[in-house]
C-alpha cells in the first residue's frame, strides 16, 4: 500500500504551530521537495508566503510548487517509490487568506479531486466552527469572526462567518452557499466515512470542530476514504494537521526550550505585526527588566532608509554586547492607503527593512523571537536565508520553534520561535520570553 505523505502549501510560516519533527520548506525546487518527501516525518509545509502578496503572484508562485510537486513525485515513481500524497491548503484561522485563489489553482495542477474541505478550527488560538459558523473565543465566550477586528482586513476582509455564506461570497457566486456540504459537530462526532465516500467533482465541504477530539474522529474517517481511492483536498488552520498526522508528543517539552538557547547569550525579538493583540503583548514584554525597545519609525523608510538601518543595527549590537535583549518593533501607528495593493507594497518595504535587520543581527545571538506571521515567513526564507528547517515542537500554544541547520553560515543550530500576530493572551510573548530566557 501508498505511504501518505501530507504535503503542506502554507501561506505564512504560522502552520506548523500544532507539530513537531517535520520539515519547512522556504524553497521549492524539486531537489529539496524530493528531500521533504523522502523525509521520515508524514508531512512536510512549503512556505509560500502568498498572504502577503497579490493574487497574481498567488496564481503564479501556487502553479510553480504545484508543478514541481508533480515532477518530484514522478521521479519518485521511477525510483520505485510510491507516495500517497495528501494536499492541505493552509490558511489563517481568522478566515483571512486568498481562498478560493489558492484551491483554484491546486485543484487545476494537481486534481482532480473528489472534494475540498474547508476546516477553520485552531483549539490552540482559541477558533472553533460549530453549525457551520466560525467563532474566535474571547474571555471564554464565542464571538462570530466577522465581527472581530479579522474581519476589517483591508486585504481579505469578508462579512460573514456562516461558512457556507463566506464560500459563496469570496467565489463571488460561482459556489452558491446552498451547494456546500456541510460537516456538521453530531455528525463528525460519528462515522463520516459513507459521506466522504460519496463525495464527487470537488465538492465544497465545511467541517465543524469544538475539541481536538473532533478533528480526529474526522480524520480518521478521511484516511479510511483516501485507502479507498478518494482524493481530497484541504483549506484549513493548523489543528487539522495535528489530526490527519497522528504524531506522539514532541521531544522537548516547552519548559525545557531554554535547553537551545546557543551558549547562554541573550537573543532578539523582531515585531512585525500590527494587530492589536501583538500590541498589547509588545506593552507587555517592554516591562521586562533586561530588554531593550527599539521602535522602527516606518514613516523614514522612504525617505531615510539607509540612515535608520544603521541607527536600528547600532542599537541592536550595543544592546547585545551588554547582555540585554533588544525587541525590534515598527512604530504602531497604523498606515492608511488607498487601495490593497498600495498596502501589500508598503508591507514590503518594511519586511526589507525588517530582514535587513536580522541579516545583522549578532553571530553569538542566543536566539530569535519573530513576531507575525508574514515576518515570521521573511525572517526564515529571507533574513536567515534558509532553504530548510526542522520544527522542535511548540514553546506555547499555536508558537513553533525551529532550528537553523547546522552548516548555517552565521548562526548555526539558532533556535527562532515562530510567534503569530494572532495568538495568545497580553502575557503570553513576555512568557515565551521567559521559557527562552529566564530571568538572571
Amino acid at each position: 500500500m501508498n505511504d501518505t505523505k501530507i504535503i503542506v502549501l502554507d501561506d505564512d510560516p504560522t502552520g506548523a504551530q500544532t507539530v513537531h519533527g517535520c520539515l519547512l520548506l522556504t524553497r521549492w525546487d524539486v531537489d529539496t521537495l524530493l528531500e521533504a518527501l523522502r523525509d521520515s516525518a508524514p508531512l512536510f509545509f512549503v512556505l509560500t508566503n502568498t498572504r502577503g502578496m497579490d493574487a497574481t503572484r498567488v496564481v503564479a508562485l501556487t502553479g510553480e510548487v504545484c508543478r514541481n510537486v508533480k515532477t518530484a513525485l514522478q521521479q519518485l515513481e521511477q525510483d520505485g517509490v510510491s507516495l500517497q500524497p495528501m494536499y492541505v491548503s493552509r490558511s489563517d484561522s481568522t478566515l483571512r487568506g486568498h481562498y478560493p485563489v489558492e484551491t483554484d489553482v491546486i485543484a487545476a495542477e494537481l486534481g482532480p479531486f473528489h472534494a475540498h474541505f474547508l476546516v477553520p478550527a485552531f483549539f490552540e488560538g482559541g477558533r472553533i466552527t460549530r453549525h457551520s459558523t466560525h467563532y474566535l473565543l474571547v474571555d471564554g465566550k464565542p464571538v462570530p469572526t466577522h465581527e472581530t477586528e479579522f474581519a476589517r482586513d483591508a486585504v481579505f476582509g469578508y462579512s460573514t462567518s456562516y461558512l457556507p455564506a463566506y464560500v459563496e461570497e469570496k467565489t463571488k457566486g460561482r459556489i452558491k452557499a446552498s451547494q456546500v456540504e456541510r460537516f456538521l459537530l453530531d455528525e463528525v462526532r460519528g462515522d463520516v466515512t459513507p459521506r466522504l465516500r460519496d463525495l464527487s467533482g470537488n465538492r465544497c465541504c465545511v467541517v465543524d470542530a469544538e475539541q481536538p477530539e473532533d478533528l480526529q474522529r474526522f480524520a480518521a474517517a478521511v484516511h479510511q476514504a483516501v485507502k479507498r481511492g478518494k482524493r481530497f483536498l484541504f483549506r484549513s488552520a493548523a489543528s487539522l494537521l495535528t489530526a490527519l498526522a497522528g504524531l506522539a508528543p514532541q521531544p522537548v517539552p516547552a519548559e525545557r526550550m531554554h535547553s537551545l538557547v546557543r551558549a547562554g547569550r541573550a537573543g532578539a525579538v523582531i515585531v512585525g505585526s500590527h494587530v492589536r493583540k501583538t500590541t498589547e503583548q509588545l506593552e507587555q514584554l517592554l516591562l521586562e527588566s533586561d530588554v531593550t525597545p527599539i521602535e522602527v519609525d516606518v514613516a523614514r523608510i522612504g525617505v531615510d532608509r539607509d540612515t535608520l538601518l544603521k541607527e536600528v543595527v547600532a542599537r541592536v549590537t550595543h544592546a547585545h554586547e551588554a547582555g540585554r535583549t533588544p525587541v525590534v518593533f515598527t512604530s504602531r501607528v497604523e498606515q492608511t492607503f488607498s487601495d490593497p495593493k498600495q498596502r501589500l507594497a508598503f508591507g514590503e518595504q518594511v519586511s526589507g527593512l525588517l530582514m535587513d535587520v536580522v541579516r545583522r543581527l549578532p553571530e553569538t545571538l542566543g536566539f530569535l523571537i519573530s513576531k507575525g506571521g508574514i515576518t515570521s515567513n521573511d525572517v526564515l526564507s529571507d533574513g536567515l536565508a534558509l532553504r530548510a528547517s526542522r520544527v522542535v515542537g511548540q514553546i506555547a500554544a499555536g508558537c513553533s520553534v525551529v532550528l537553523c541547520p547546522e552548516d548555517h553560515p552565521r548562526l548555526p543550530q539558532l533556535p527562532v520561535v515562530i510567534f503569530p500576530g494572532n495568538v495568545g493572551d497580553e502575557r503570553a510573548l513576555a512568557m515565551v520570553y521567559r521559557r527562552l530566557w529566564p530571568a538572571r
